[in-house]
């Protein structure tokens, strides 16, 4: 307030604008956004949340941003384009925290990815005895190096000295791992065949073809191509396997000649296993077997940084540990001397509690965490900053959380607004949409049916509004008057991957059984780790898909295979001429149906190709009909109307109707079946994968939370797809934290009680009615409180 006690003009920019959004599948969008206060968009998977949210208001926030930066700095950074937007604003930075897991980066930890590794070596530099070195003496990812030279020192224009230095970088890396932590041993009758000869494919390693570069460089090394691999000599065998890079000329062109092994370890193994491509993957799981290495144990650390320790603890004893129990040990330190850095340490602990992941270790890979794990700790940077008037964007954090964790994660939220920041949340449970000050409802529908805003205003407004959302959010399942009786169980004994301790359950079969527990309690552990590897079970996880802007859900669900043949047979030509990424693309636009143009230190762009306008066909291609129409048209074709058309008459397809009637059945309905991949939500790839798998021969379907990204009113068909899953004779477990898909389990297997080290026990195993009536467990109190709501 001024001193005559009126408002400064600054005092009135109050509010985000957005005027005439049309990112993706929004229609005009105009919405105005309270600021430091907390909004959540709702509304069905696919209406425009995210169009909205991150790719309208986030990504121009960060496009303003980047143009501050000199050019020099610009040229480093991605070319962001401006969102099809009218008019923003009164925006402020936005700070992204979405679901994306962590980079699957071998050497990334928990400890890394939040600094507390950074503290914890600081602090052992400090207090280590014996003394080992700077921090860096006790960093995995810091190799040591030692050298000596001559140096000239100039002492005049035309005068110098020369002296003879040596020096030495002391990190903490161990050499016999390189700081990975495990060594790899090799099954070489997976990787070469010593029956055949190097021109008949005795390396079965994937990439290596004898029919290009390869050949020229195995013959142009002096192998004989054409002698069997098991009648080498053992000097040839040893270059074949072992020899480290050298350089050879191949008719006049300088190459380089390597050794399989070394080039596994250089192309594949310096990957994260789940970073590789499936067919990769299964080769490194044939041809390599990972053990804890024997010099550091699997610590990744160089023995000096071993022997260093504080209190009689070892750094890498502080990474084991259970965050909540490293936290205690920090707190009984009393080193006035690093009074500050323990603070900032505790702190930085404390947090990870509260968030509810004190049952990780420092240790684990960053790679491993779940989507939801890796939101949360990119949360805890944010909670401990000093910066205010910021934009916090969320993709809904109740992912992979227990209902007793949403009421934490709420107390953030509301934490990270009361610290003057607004706050955009995309939700769809409704215990976090009840602690929004403002809501943003949009819809009717998904896809081409929504992208409107249906409700602006309060959460008690919402519930009167009469859209999909209000409609539902009071919604609750109730208990079944009978379940299921068992066919048969698949026991389990003796588990104890990760926190499970000796676990003996046994898992009920033909019935839909549902695995839950708070986070961190064991369940993946169990039902990943002991009943994903055996025959006859099919995992659907909630790994990313992975697809560029050429893929779409016909060519990933295989639906395109069977329209393309119907094609040719009505047409009497090649199946190929109906494949965009085939034959049949528009050689102007290779198939894509839009040009790109690179304008070098400016955006590239993107616009309709003109020769085949949009469609990614040639014209003779689009002569060609099937039921009256061409191909480009069945690809514009939401799944819907794909089912009407492949059903009957002339374009009578079955193999294509029963791939498009499961796309239907998991809510993809509105789904064109040409859109390319890299559009759709993260809810809609995992249900598109849903429905890719369905397909798979098995008997027991193992899905991990089937609900991330539905909104309330799918949720009851979803469950109406695993009841027929179940009535077709399938056996069908769930890991769930949804209280609908507890409600409706046959059976159910509650662990915990805690998390981590207080988590890994089975703490009730029954009927869901049997669960709610003994309400001694969380899962059981949770439930209670849902059903009689």
């Amino acid at each position: 307030m001024t001193s005559d006690g009126t408002g400064r003009p600054a005092d009135s920019h109050d509010l985000i604008r957005v005027v005439g959004a049309r990112e993706n599948n929004l229609k005009d969008v105009s919405v105005e956004l309270p600021k430091r206060r907390l909004t959540v968009f709702t509304g069905v998977s696919g209406s425009g949340k995210s169009s909205l949210v991150f790719a309208t208001i986030a990504a121009e926030s960060q496009r303003m941003i980047n143009e501050t930066y000199s050019s020099f700095v610009q040229g480093f950074m991605p070319s962001l384009a401006r969102p099809d937007v009218d008019h923003l604003e009164g925006l402020t930075t936005a700070i992204r925290v979405d679901q994306e897991r962590m980079g699957a980066n071998l050497r990334s930890t928990v400890g890394t990815a939040t600094d507390a590794n950074a503290m914890l070596r600081v602090l052992f530099s400090r207090l280590g005895t014996p003394h080992v070195g700077s921090p860096q003496a006790y960093s995995f990812n810091v190799p040591s190096v030692t050298g000596a030279g001559a140096v000239t020192i100039q002492t005049g224009a035309k005068k110098g000295t020369k002296e003879k230095r040596t020096f030495a970088i002391v990190g903490g890396m161990c050499p016999e791992c390189e700081g990975t932590g495990r060594v790899s041993d090799f099954d070489l009758s997976a990787i070469i065949d010593e029956s055949k000869s190097l021109a008949d494919g005795a390396i079965l390693v994937p990439g290596y073809s004898m029919d290009g570069w390869y050949g020229r460089i195995f013959s142009g090394y002096g192998f004989d191509m054409d002698k069997p691999v098991g009648k080498f000599t053992k000097a040839q065998r040893e270059d074949l396997l072992h020899k480290e890079p050298t350089k050879i000329k191949v008719e006049g062109i300088n190459l380089t000649y390597e050794g399989i092994i070394p080039r596994i370890q250089k192309s594949m193994l310096s990957k994260d296993r789940e970073a590789m491509q499936p067919h990769v993957r299964a080769f490194v799981d044939r041809a390599v077997v990972f053990a804890p290495c024997p010099a550091c144990e699997g610590t990744r650390l160089a023995p000096h940084a071993l022997e260093s320790r504080v209190e009689g603890v070892n750094i890498a004893d502080c990474c084991a540990m259970q965050i909540t129990d490293l936290a205690a040990w920090v707190r009984s330190l009393d080193r006035p001397e690093v009074a500050p850095l323990l603070t900032g340490l505790l702190h930085l602990l404390d947090s990870l509690v509260e968030i509810g992941l004190g049952y990780l270790s420092l240790d684990r890979p960053a790679g491993t965490l779940s989507g939801g794990e890796a939101q949360r700790t990119k949360m805890i940077r944010h909670l401990g900053s000093s910066l205010t008037d910021v934009t916090y964007v969320l993709d809904e954090p109740s992912v992979g959380l227990h209902p007793h964790d949403i009421q934490r994660m709420n107390e953030l939220l509301i934490q990270l607004r009361d610290k003057g920041n607004t706050v955009l949340v995309v939700e769809h449970k409704p215990e976090m949409i009840a602690i929004a000050d403002h809501v943003v409802d949009l819809g009717p529908g998904a896809g081409s049916a929504g992208g409107e805003v249906c409700f602006e205003g309060t959460v008690a407004g919402l519930r009167g509004s009469g859209t999909i959302t209000g409609r539902h959010l009071d919604d609750r399942a109730r208990l079944k008057d009978e379940v299921r009786m068992a066919s048969g169980a698949a026991e389990i004994r003796g588990a104890t991957s990760h926190n499970l301790q000796s676990v003996d359950v046994d898992v009920p079969l033909g019935v839909l059984c549902c695995v839950t527990g708070v986070a961190g309690s064991g369940k993946s552990s169990l039902i990943h780790g002991s009943l994903g590897p055996r025959e006859d079970v099919v995992v659907i996880d909630q790994a990313p898909i992975k697809g560029s802007r050429r893929s779409n859900p016909a060519t990933y669900t295989g639906l395109l295979e069977p329209v393309r043949k119907a094609f040719a047979k009505a047409n009497g030509v090649k199946p190929a001429l109906f494949s965009a990424n085939s034959e049949g693309a528009c050689p102007n636009c290779k198939g894509a149906g839009v040009v790109y143009t690179e304008l070098g230190f400016m955006d590239t762009v993107s616009a309709p190709c003109e020769v085949c306008e949009a469609k990614g066909f040639q014209a003779e291609v689009l002569d060609y009909l099937l039921g009256g129409k061409d191909i480009a048209a069945v690809m514009a074709m939401s799944v819907d109307e794909a089912c009407a058309f492949f059903a009957e008459g002339e374009a009578k397809v079955p193999a294509a109707l029963t791939i498009l009637t499961r796309l239907s059945d998991v809510g993809l309905g509105y789904l064109t079946i040409g859109q390319p991949l890299t559009t759709l939500s993260g809810g809609e790839r995992q249900r598109l994968k849903l429905a890719a798998q369905m397909g798979e021969k098995g008997s027991v379907y193992v899905l991990d939370e089937p609900t991330t990204g539905l909104h309330l009113a799918d949720v009851e068909n979803l469950l109406a797809l695993l009841d027929r899953l179940v009535d077709s004779g399938k056996s069908v477990v769930v890991i769930e934290h949804h209280q609908a898909v507890m409600a409706h389990a046959d059976w159910i297997i509650d662990l915990g009680p805690g998390a981590g080290h207080d988590g890994g026990r089975i703490v009730f195993e029954g009927t869901p009615a049997d669960l709610v009536q003994r309400r001694d467990t969380l899962t059981g109190k949770h439930l209670a409180a849902y059903v009689e709501a």
